[in-house]
This record gives C-alpha cells, structure tokens and sequence, in this order.
C-alpha cells in the first residue's frame, strides 16, 4: 500500500499502533518524528560514521561558549580507539563492569555511571562513560561473527566538526499550517549559523558571503560556498579548528513542500544549513510500510520493539529511540540500512547546496573525519 503524504500514513498509525493514546494523533506524531531521527542516525552510521557519532550534546555558539544548543546528533574528531570484550552472559553491561574487563580511562576524565547494555537488553547509543574537560569517551556495542558482544571504545574532542539537526512539524486537523512551524524553522537556521566560525552574510543581489576568523584578528572573507569548499578540502588548521558543517534534515507533513516547491520555513532553513536534506514522503512511508505496516523479515525485531515501546503502559521503558534501542532492533537497523543503501539514499531530496548530492556529503563528512585533529586543534 502507498501513502500520498505522511499526513494520510500518521492516520493509519493512529488508528492500527495508537489506538489506546487519549490524543491518537499526537502519539503518531511524536512517533513519526522518532522515525525520521531513527533514519537519520542509521543513514550516518551506514556512512562509516557510527565513532565519531555523539548523542544530545551541548555545542557553543562561536565566540560566545556561554551559550550552548543542544542537537540531535554532532560528530567529534577521534583521538582513539579500541575494542573491548563483553561477556553477554552477564548483564547488565555497565562502566565499572568494562573498567573490571580493562577498561581503562584517560587521566583527564571522569567515569560516568552509565549502562551500555540494560539487563532488558536495551542499549544506550553512544553511550558517554567518561567525561574530561577536553575529551569525552563513547562506547558502542557490537556483536562478533560467533554472536559474542564487543564494546567499541572511542575517545573524542568535545568540540564537533559537525552537526545533524531533525526537524519535523504536525498539522492539526482543519488547519493548513502548525502555528509553531516558523519559529521551529527560525530555531533551527539561529544554531546553524551560530556554531561555526566560518560564518555567511548576505549582499544586496542575494549572493551569500563568508567570514571566517582564523584567530588574532586574522578575518578572511569571500563567496561563501567558496570558502565552505576551500576549507573541508585544506588541512590549515586556523581554518578548521573552529569550525563546524551544519546539516539538517527536514520531513514532509503539511508544512514543509518539495524540493521544487519551497515554502517560507524551507527557505528559510536552506540558506543557513551548509546542508539541507528532505526526507521525503515516499522514503519516510516506504520504511514504515517495510516496519510495520507490512513488516519484512529483515526488520522484524525493530519492529518488536517498536510495538514494545508504544502500548501505553507507561511502566515500560521505550526501546525504540535514538538514544536508547533494543540491541537485537539496532543489530537489524544496522544491516538493513548497510543492505540497502543506494535505496535508502534515494529517500532523500538534497535542497541545499543547490548542485549537492549525498555521495558528495558524504565525501565532506570522511574528508572532515580523516583530518590530523589533534594537531588541528593543538591536542
């Protein structure tokens, strides 16, 4: 079955998953938009991003640290790695049971009480078990080929080069537009071009214009896009230590159009994204269909925890999130979005840069991944 928006397919949602809610709608709602960052992160991790993937932080505005925003998911520069085996025979997995196992944290940093693996067998993405002032590490479960457990350990620099925000509005019924869908479009654009140092303002004929401080007083300025080119493909140091490359993904549902078809609140997030990806209504429904709806093989234990995580027993904790995931749905998310990337990629419409592509985003990310950040940023 085809859906012609995700407005059609959230009712279906409302009326077949949510149908114990008070507000069935607003359930589906809030589910549709856990789906989209559900996409968002197995999308980054099928890219070879999955180490460099922290969860929730905090990101300064440049120049002015005082001030922090919270995004969806950001990507630090990797100071190491290792791999650490995990007895899944006893659970649950915790930090004081990795420290047991040889775990051993950097001088700078503090253990932080967190379970990588619940005895319910949810596990914390990019679970933070220690924390510095200049550094945190990130855990991450991963199953061997004899189905054994193995904890990846990465050690990351706090300050990211790179930021995926998701944004995504309801309508209610009869209404044309959400109230709230301009000020969550100006919300996002604000963090997107506060964070980094390479900075746009725009001229008279609507040309966006770059200025990059590279410290000392050193202010370069320039086409935009130009500058934004010059500095993932360098390797100078004043350039990018500061800086950060903005991605956002956005969601159909009655507020945002088409990548023909722009409204304001569009617009308005594609000139201030270096990246503004749409998640269209034929991928977002394709991946509920093959979830759900009309469940694949392949995706059958996501689909268990999804329908775990939504039966309004409010005692029971939700294992389908960004954050936390059963590990058997992560295991299946993983293969699949890995399986199927060239189709999972065609869900996206790339609205900005105009010419952009995905191979090409991607290519920015592995590029801005692979830098020498530890003489980049004088660690």
């Amino acid at each position: 079955m085809s859906y012609q928006s995700v407005d059609q397919l959230q009712k279906v949602l409302a009326a077949n998953v949510f149908g114990y809610a008070k507000d069935k709608k607003k359930a589906s709602g809030r589910a549709l938009g856990t789906l989209v960052e559900i996409v968002t992160y197995y999308t980054a991790c099928a890219w070879g991003l999955r180490n460099a993937i922290a969860i929730e932080r905090s990101i300064p505005e440049f120049g002015n640290p005082e001030i922090t925003h919270n995004v969806e998911f950001s990507l630090h520069p990797i100071l190491s790695t290792r791999s650490l085996a995990v007895d899944k025979t006893k659970l649950p997995v915790s930090v004081s049971r990795m420290v047991r196992a040889g775990f051993t944290p950097a001088e700078d940093q503090a253990i932080r009480n967190t379970q990588l693996l619940t005895r319910h067998g949810i596990m914390r993405n990019a679970a933070v078990v220690a924390q510095g002032e200049h550094a945190f590490t990130t855990a991450h479960l991963d199953q061997t080929a004899a189905g054994d457990y193995s904890a990846t350990l990465v050690k990351l620099l706090h300050h990211p080069f790179a930021i995926f925000e998701c944004k995504r509005v309801g309508v209610e019924e009869g209404v044309k537009k959400g109230p709230q869908t301009i000020e969550k479009a100006k919300q996002g654009a604000y963090v997107a071009r506060s964070v980094s140092s390479l900075q746009r303002f725009w001229l008279c004929d609507g040309r966006a214009q770059g200025i990059l401080d590279r410290g000392s007083g050193d202010v370069h300025t320039g086409n935009y896009h130009n500058m934004l080119r010059t500095t993932i493909k360098g390797d100078d140091s004043e350039s990018l230590r500061n800086f950060i490359l903005t991605v956002g993904v956005v969601s159909n549902h009655g507020n945002w159009f088409t990548v023909e078809n722009q409204n304001k609140e569009m617009k308005v997030l594609a000139q201030a994204y270096d990246w503004l990806l749409f998640l269209t209504d034929q991928g977002l429904s394709q991946f509920i269909e093959r979830l759900l709806l009309s469940p694949v093989a392949e995706l059958v234990p996501a689909r268990d925890a999804f329908l775990a995580s939504y039966t309004g027993d409010k005692s029971k904790k939700n294992r389908f999130t960004k954050v936390n995931v059963c590990a058997k749905a992560d295991a299946a998310l993983k293969r699949y979005f890995e399986l199927h990337a060239e189709e999972i990629e065609s869900w996206y419409n790339v609205i900005s840069p105009k010419s952009g592509t995905l191979t090409e985003l991607r290519e920015d990310l592995l590029s801005l991944i692979g830098k020498d950040w530890k003489r980049i940023r004088n660690t």
